[in-house]
């Protein structure tokens, strides 16, 4: 009688019918949330190489008509390496979990503010198309290029995720609470902004304070710093800055742009099983970055409605076990972190599906797993396998191997 009255207060179906959306996903959490989190874990993992194994088809696709005949190898070859390593990541990570980076993060957030700012500096920049969001380590010695943006928002997440758990109930609080968290998280945002990109920003600041206010920080102070400082960066970029600004109203459909144009037509041209791969024009018709930032327009086109349904599947199959595998964590931390890392590569997808279809502004976001870029593709899998690794160490912790039981 207890549990069926507090299940009318809290909004649980009675009588067959859903009171209301609180109890919607409380139903919902009850449902995905499993004894042993490496069911969902080994799903989950499945998944992000069957993502991977679709974008080094689309990849390979893209360059063999592209691409000189030594340039095609050479792109099959850099393909095939970076998806090995990206495997590789996923498995060491798995292998380290949350825990194992958690005593490293106050080195790892000063590298990061480091990395961030070094973008601007000689001899370490590598300007691209007016944007500062590279950095070159060849004159240190290390053939290595890469966006600090996003390596920034795995560490800030991890950061804030080992704070609000040493918090505890403090967490709570404004002053000693939030405003620490969300400081280090505007220096990130701000940061992020200049180079420019208020993409990566927005996402990053998205990502911060969701985990934030899972981690138990308080609603409306969040919701405001939300509202406040992305909204009024938002205004302010459409107000000053000329490429945000016709980006704008390239969405609202005031300015006529060739190639969001020609990426929509792309989207839609395969009809229902798609031209075939190496079969698609429009990349030949010299519309740009569909191998990255539009590379859900090229499955559109070479593989049709059926190859983008299976891409939407897999990623609702990734955000769904995603979700079992979070609620079903014992640790605080490493549900925590958990939950910003798995969040920060779905939003990442969601984005750029809806950028791609013309439900957003055009804006330059990769597709994790499918799109060429080593450092998401790395970024990506070292998040995912991190919270594998969460998984494993639950699953240790539920079925312990301890050897003195053990008789021969």
């Amino acid at each position: 009688m207890a549990r069926s009255s507090a299940r009318a207060a809290t909004g649980g179906p009675r009588n067959g019918v859903q009171l209301t959306i609180t109890g919607f996903v409380e139903d919902l959490a009850r449902k995905a949330e499993v004894h042993d989190p490496l069911r969902p874990a080994t799903r989950l993992f499945l998944v992000v190489l069957a993502l991977i194994g679709v974008g080094f088809l689309i990849q390979v696709s893209h360059a063999a008509t592209t691409q000189t005949e030594a340039r095609f190898l050479e792109e099959v070859r850099s393909q095939t390496l970076f998806r090995l390593a990206a495997v590789v990541v996923l498995l060491v990570s798995f292998r380290l979990g949350p825990a194992g980076v958690r005593r490293f993060l106050p080195h790892l957030v000063v590298l990061v503010c480091f990395a961030l700012v070094a973008v601007f500096l000689e001899p370490f920049r590598s300007p691209r198309n007016g944007a500062f969001r590279w950095l070159d380590l060849d004159a240190a010695g290390i053939p290595l290029v890469f966006q600090p943006s996003e390596v920034a928002r795995i560490v800030l997440v991890l950061w804030l995720a080992d704070r609000c758990v040493k918090l505890g109930h403090l967490v709570h609080e404004l002053r000693r609470g939030v405003v620490p968290m969300l400081l280090l998280a505007l220096l990130f945002f701000f940061l992020i902004l200049v180079e420019t990109d208020l993409g990566g920003s927005m996402l990053l600041l998205l990502c911060a304070l969701s985990t934030m206010w899972v981690g138990g920080a308080r609603l409306l102070p969040v919701s405001a710093a939300l509202a406040t400082i992305g909204g009024g960066a938002f205004i302010a970029a459409s107000a000053f800055v000329p490429y945000v600004r016709d980006r704008i109203g390239m969405w609202m459909g005031e300015v006529q742009n060739e190639q969001v144009t020609q990426t929509l037509d792309a989207l839609s041209s395969g009809g229902a099983f798609g031209a075939g791969l190496t079969h698609g024009g429009f990349r030949n018709d010299g519309v740009p970055y569909l191998q990255s930032d539009y590379v859900f327009a090229l499955v559109g086109e070479e593989l049709g409605l059926l190859g983008m349904w299976l891409v939407l599947v897999l990623l609702v199959l990734f955000l769904w076990y995603s979700v079992r595998l979070v609620l079903s964590l014992r640790d605080r931390f490493e549900a925590l972190a958990s939950f910003g890392l798995l969040v920060s590569v779905g939003t990442q997808a969601m984005l750029h599906v809806q950028v791609v279809s013309g439900l957003a502004p055009p804006k330059g976001m990769t597709l994790p797993f499918l799109s060429d870029g080593g450092t998401s593709l790395i970024v990506s899998a070292l998040a995912v396998g991190l919270a594998l690794g969460a998984a494993r160490k639950t699953h240790q912790d539920i079925y312990p191997c301890n050897p003195s039981n053990v008789t021969v």
